[in-house]
């Protein structure tokens, strides 16, 4: 195979890809145009989205790569700037050229469904410029030499996070190789609950303080939040172990934001310091067994009593219900079914802790909680739970908010999800670094054939492409922590979380592919990672949800419709 000379990353290569991205920012935005118009004749753009879901969902996708893709352009720049080596820039450009073959693949679906001619659709995709593009870097030739660069480099790419960040990131790493990645694989094997000394390590290093203002004993600025830091530091516990350090810190973010938005100030003043310490330990019971993402659609009562309110029906899903020892629970306070989500509130429930997979609380007055975990693939170490409530007595100081905030528990919740959904983006890239990490030793390591596997094409051109991949989450994910630290990013903290996540199942599995056979066994941690990945597009906002309910409709109300 005739091998041509490989392209340089040049700032006029650079110029390119980021006039690419301009043009097909372009026409995606015009078939968000095309979908609205096509809604708006056929019916209302609030009830037709449900009958164009598989256009909505391949653009919501299309608009996921741009956002990737301008990201990775502009982290490139940014290193050419400060005269960084070539790396970034190549890596960059390669990733906006598979995003482009993406994005044209995924145009190139549903185009008839929303009136892009073959005209419109090939003077964009079939462009010449577009074409040579595509084919200088992705040329096979030079995606190996990519690989191999990567390889001697020992990673992909720099962080260019401002410096207080890189000394976050430091410490948390010491963590993740210390403290938390010698027992994950015995906390995975055995389905063991979190042990306390991953526990009081990540306490004291002020984890669950992230989310919480510093008049509340917490770090977060008392005027707002502090979001690239608590990306930075997810990700990083999440390389050691999604289940057993990275996870941990998402349940009291979402809590500590909740109380935020709508606690009164005794409640805030009671939780947030204790929270910020971790005790107690916090779980969140919003998805049902009829319900997952449909959180309007939650049935669980709550009825008035004497002094308070009575919890009866099931929750599940409900992560580290056993060892939380306080609960925040959606629940209908009003009967009728169809005040759907302006019927719903939530409650703080205390309990005891338990490490234990099935466990039962009796409160002195009669009601009682039970609770069972569910055998999952993986995220092992915090277990989900089926929760039972029968009449689960919670004192009225505990409704959120005060009886000013019954029926706001759905808005309540959905302002502590934002964050939650940006954090499951952090942890995913965690993930995905330890994935991407093991797999360069691996490939380094393992003959086959008389040669590394790391000397082979195929190996190298995947090492670069997954490192393309890596990089382009995490500053995606950057990007959207500082849009939400100014108040923004409330949409792209759903885009990043659908993005990030499912890159991660991608990478994790080429991965354990690039290990064969030892990455199917239990003895290396790839099969950790990978069957660990997989639950990252289901919680915190199902991809389909998120791609529908979320991102589509608030790029629609963006638009305008055209005929």
């Amino acid at each position: 195979m005739s091998q041509s000379r490989l392209p340089d990353a040049t700032p006029s290569a650079l110029a390119e890809g980021l006039a690419l991205h301009a043009r097909l920012e372009a026409f995606v935005t015009d078939a968000w145009g095309r979908l609205r118009g096509c809604i708006e004749r056929d019916t209302g753009l609030n009830e037709g989205l449900d009958d164009a879901q598989v256009v909505g969902y391949e653009l919501v996708f299309a608009s996921a790569e741009l956002h990737a893709m301008r990201e990775m352009l502009g982290y490139a720049k940014t290193c050419a700037d400060a005269d960084a080596a070539e790396l970034e820039t190549t890596l960059a450009l390669a990733f906006a050229a598979d995003a482009t073959v993406k994005i044209r693949s995924r145009i190139d679906r549903v185009r008839h469904a929303i009136g892009i001619d073959s005209a419109r659709y090939c003077a964009s995709f079939e462009d010449e410029a577009l074409l040579a593009f595509c084919r200088r870097w992705l040329a096979p030739a030079h995606l190996a030499a990519t690989g191999a660069r990567v390889l001697a480099a020992g990673g992909c790419g720099r962080s260019l996070l401002p410096e207080d960040k890189q000394i976050i990131a430091a410490s948390f790493a010491r963590v993740a190789e210390e403290v938390v990645a010698p027992r994950a694989e015995k906390i995975h094997r055995e389905d063991l609950t979190i042990p306390d000394e991953i526990l009081r390590e990540i306490a004291d290093m002020g984890c669950f303080a992230l989310s919480i203002p510093e008049r509340f004993g917490g770090t977060a600025p008392d005027g707002g939040h502090d979001n690239l830091a608590m990306v930075v530091v997810t990700e990083e516990l999440s390389r050691g172990s999604l289940a057993a350090a990275g996870s941990p810190l998402t349940r009291p973010e979402i809590m500590a934001r909740a109380l935020l938005a709508g606690g009164d100030r005794e409640q805030q003043a009671k939780w947030l310091p204790g929270i910020a310490q971790g005790q107690p330990l916090c779980a969140i019971a919003v998805t049902e067994p009829d319900c997952g993402s449909d959180v309007a659609a939650v049935r669980l009562k709550a009825t008035r009593t004497e002094g308070g309110w009575l919890l009866n029906g099931a929750k599940a899903w409900c992560t580290f219900a056993g060892k939380a020892g306080l609960v925040l629970i959606l629940a209908r306070t009003d009967p009728d079914g169809a005040a759907g989500h302006r019927g719903l509130s939530l409650f703080l429930l205390e309990k005891p802790s338990t490490d234990e997979h099935a466990f039962e609380y009796r409160q002195p007055g009669g009601g009682t909680l039970s609770g069972q975990a569910i055998p999952t693939l993986g995220y092992r170490g915090m277990h989900s739970f089926t929760l039972f409530f029968d009449n689960v007595f919670v004192p009225a100081g505990n409704l959120v908010g005060g009886p000013g905030a019954e029926g706001k528990g759905f808005y309540l919740t959905m302002a502590g999800f934002a964050g939650g959904r940006l954090q499951t983006a952090a942890r995913a890239c965690g993930l995905m670094r330890a994935a991407f990490d093991a797999a360069a030793r691996y490939a380094q390591e393992r003959k086959v054939f008389g040669k590394r596997l790391a000397d082979y094409q195929l190996t190298l051109a995947k090492l670069a492409l997954l490192g393309a991949s890596l990089r382009a989450c995490r500053e995606m994910t950057y990007h959207v922590a500082r849009l939400m630290d100014e108040g923004q990013g409330q949409m792209e903290a759903s885009l990043v979380k659908l993005y990030a996540c499912r890159a991660a199942e991608q990478l994790t599995r080429e991965a354990l592919q690039i290990h064969g056979g030892m990455g199917y066994s239990e003895e290396t941690a790839v099969s950790r990672y990978f069957v660990d990945a997989r639950v990252l597009s289901i919680f915190e906002g199902a991809e389909e949800t998120l791609a529908l309910k979320v991102v589509a409709r608030e790029k629609l109300a963006t638009v305008p419709g055209i005929a």
